[in-house]
């Protein structure tokens, strides 16, 4: 029986730590990982971080042409590098079950599972199966990527999964009377917010079913980067919330992808997360409660509720299993 824990899990790191610091000293030669998202921004950023420590890295994009570039570049930094590129549209569950055929039929486990892609704030728009965009990419399109390559994770040694959440999940619970907005207004911070919530308690599920088994699953709050994320976003509206100052100048509260990439690695690395998941990390470091004194930081109870995520769980395989 796994007791709860009553310390918090902290790192020698911080929110300023980059994530290469982070890899430092660690050896991954002969392990497999896959980041999903890693033509650009912390995906390629938690990429580099790993092929630094040796590891095989497989950059899992939806622009084939743009991870051939992404590779191109961690070779350069990292000449020899095993790094491999393969087209996965998280937004398609089809290509979601090429992609898992494709990395059964060549690995015989996988050690490191980075579920990194996002989209945010989109218009109103449904994926190729009819899910609500961002849900559906953000979560469905991970769980059924996931849930996929288990096989694989299971015959890996200690294997970790690290699933991207957001402070975005304080904008809304799951609703699971209407995921998809159907019969409510279709807002679409409510639904990245959703969606976010989503990833946080599928790590929740995750690390409860699998963790006897070897397999430890935490949700990253990376911090706000300036990333591809944003490219729904106007001008006028991130300066709005403040993301940018009237000249279009960054906020400086915000990280570079190197600093973003740095709990993600960690979550991924870190060895005083060694057997310890379910959790909701964010600046290297498991996340306190949420205080209204402190409005920047925190996970809010919806994104870690057991018995959220075991009915997120029984939707996302009724969804999925097509």
């Amino acid at each position: 029986m796994t007791l709860p824990r009553t310390t918090r899990v902290v790192s020698p790191f911080g929110a300023r730590s980059r994530a290469l610091d982070v890899a430092a000293g660690h050896d991954l030669s002969g392990r497999f990982a896959v980041v999903t998202g890693a033509s650009s921004g912390l995906g390629v950023e938690t990429a580099r971080a790993l092929v630094e420590t040796g590891a095989r890295v497989l950059l899992a994009v939806r622009d084939l042409d743009r991870g051939e570039t992404s590779r191109q570049s961690l070779l350069a930094t990292h000449p020899g590098a095993e790094v491999e590129v393969a087209t996965l549209d998280l937004g398609d569950l089809a290509s979601i079950r090429a992609f898992v055929a494709h990395v059964l039929a060549r690995n015989a486990s996988l050690d490191l599972l980075i579920n990194n892609a996002a989209v945010m704030a989109t218009p109103r728009a449904t994926t190729s199966d009819g899910f609500e965009l961002q849900f559906g990419t953000n979560h469905l399109g991970h769980f059924a990527l996931t849930t996929g390559l288990l096989p694989l994770l299971l015959a890996a040694k200690d294997a970790r999964v690290v699933c991207l959440s957001s402070i975005g999940h304080r904008r809304s619970p799951v609703d699971f009377t209407d995921p998809f907005f159907e019969r409510r207004p279709y807002d679409k911070w409510s639904a990245y917010g959703q969606s976010k919530t989503a990833c946080a308690l599928f790590a929740v599920g995750l690390d409860r079913r699998y963790r006897a088994h070897g397999l430890i699953a935490n949700a990253v709050h990376p911090g706000g980067i300036m990333t591809g994320l944003q490219k729904y976003l106007p001008l006028d509206e991130q300066i709005a919330m403040g993301w940018r100052d009237a000249e279009g100048r960054v906020n400086r509260a915000f990280k570079d992808t190197q600093q973003g990439a740095a709990t993600s690695v960690w979550a991924a690395l870190g060895e005083e997360l060694n057997d310890v998941g379910g959790l909701y990390l964010e600046d290297c470091a498991q996340a306190r409660p949420f205080d209204e004194a402190l409005p920047f930081a925190g996970v809010m109870a919806h994104a870690l509720d057991p018995d959220a995520a075991d009915r997120l769980w029984d939707l996302s395989e009724q969804l999925t299993n097509r």
